[in-house]
């Protein structure tokens, strides 16, 4: 593929980007291996090239662009190289001409900057949502330890105690090591959340939206498989590649169960009252993940914003259903936005007053109402609120 028409293949793909964001369909990383599918003849530096401009056009794009070449156009304005590239020839994209709509650039649509801003995220803060996430391991406990595990790269320590972090694009799952389950790939700031939750040896432990187990495995490591741990949710895909997940990672204490939609207390109706620690990895906006999923940014309406805090709201109070009398619950969102954290806690206790919000005690993270806050600027994180709630 020519230059040229390597942008315009990133236009064509965005513009099925731009659908799916709006339709709820595939993500930009699924309709990008699609593309390429179904074009055989492009080598790998084109498929990395296509894809380059793609997110590079997502990032900087504010609101929804009305279109892929609107939105190749407006990253264009900051590239004098790319924009010599809207020439015509061949399987490029055709000149410009006077008029033609181009996006506008920014962090996000206007309302969620507004938004974000109401939650303390502006600026450099909010820029930082947009730029590439690092890569980072999770040392599994079961089978390994940091300090001495052998690895074909050396990784950054981080300050969860089994963190190591790699380059962007690390092949780790080509390792032998994360073959053998010594390994898992998890964000530093959800291995943090993880810690906070605090899962001991012994306990019965519910991790009531598991969804494929990245949780699960960390809190069976932090459990030294001892005790009972049930691993829920109402996605059988997803929850489907748990149990070869924990097979390789030797966790054998875990157990899945999955529910229906809606229905969640009653598949889970033998446990009421039952569990020292209920962890609620809660559905959000994923305005923590944008370093990994920017288009998610164009996803977002008020009124889905609106219904991830109803199903948050329901989520709290049956892990309260399901907590012993002095158990806790870990309440965690990958959300920066106060609506899916420090509110949904604020709302919580206030129709439960008998529950408490317990201080956090992590090596990195900053308060933020009765829990914490993890962000990429301030902590190199993904996105994370967590808190921690014990009944009385």
């Amino acid at each position: 593929m020519t230059p040229s028409a390597r942008v315009q293949a990133a236009i064509e793909v965005l513009d099925e980007v731009i659908e799916g964001a709006r339709a709820e369909g595939a993500p930009a990383d699924r309709l990008i291996a699609k593309y390429f599918k179904q074009r055989r003849y492009a080598g790998s530096k084109d498929r990395r090239a296509v894809r380059e401009l793609v997110y590079r056009a997502i990032r900087h794009c504010g609101e929804v662009p009305k279109s892929g070449r609107a939105a190749m156009l407006s990253l264009a304005q900051t590239d004098p190289a790319l924009l010599a590239l809207f020439d015509g020839e061949g399987h490029g994209p055709k000149p410009v001409c006077e008029g033609e709509p181009v996006a506008e650039s920014g962090v996000a649509p206007v309302w969620l900057v507004e938004r974000l801003a109401q939650s303390g995220v502006e600026g450099d803060a909010a820029q930082s949502m947009l730029g590439r996430a690092p890569l980072d391991v999770r040392v599994n406990a079961l089978k390994a330890d940091r300090d001495g595990i052998d690895l074909p790269e050396p990784g950054e320590p981080l300050a969860a105690p089994q963190a190591l972090r790699f380059p962007s694009g690390t092949a780790v799952e080509q390792w032998p090591q994360y073959r053998d389950g010594q390994i898992e790939v998890q964000d530093h700031g959800s291995q943090l959340a993880c810690l906070a939750a605090r899962a001991m040896p012994g306990e019965t432990v519910i991790d009531l939206c598991a969804g494929a187990g990245g949780k699960t495995l960390s809190l069976a490591a932090a459990m030294q498989n001892e005790g009972r741990l049930l691993a829920s949710d109402t996605d059988r895909g997803r929850l489907s590649k748990l149990a070869p997940r924990a097979e390789r990672a030797g966790a054998g204490i875990i157990e899945t169960l999955l529910m229906n939609p809606n229905a969640e207390l009653e598949a889970l109706s033998d446990h009421l009252g039952s569990a020292d620690l209920v962890l609620v990895d809660a559905p959000c906006s994923g305005t923590g993940t944008w370093r990994r999923k920017p288009e998610a940014k164009w996803r977002l309406t008020p009124e889905r914003l609106q219904k991830y805090t109803e199903i948050q709201d329901r989520l709290l109070d049956i892990a309260a259903k399901l907590t012993k009398p002095g158990g806790r619950i870990a309440f965690i969102t990958c959300s920066l936005l106060d609506a899916e954290g420090t509110d949904r806690i604020a709302a919580f206790i206030a129709d439960n007053p008998t529950w408490k919000a317990e201080q956090l005690e992590l090596p990195v993270g900053e308060p933020r109402g009765n829990g914490t806050r993890l962000d990429p600027f301030h902590h190199g994180t993904d996105g994370f609120f967590v808190a921690i709630l014990r009944s009385a």
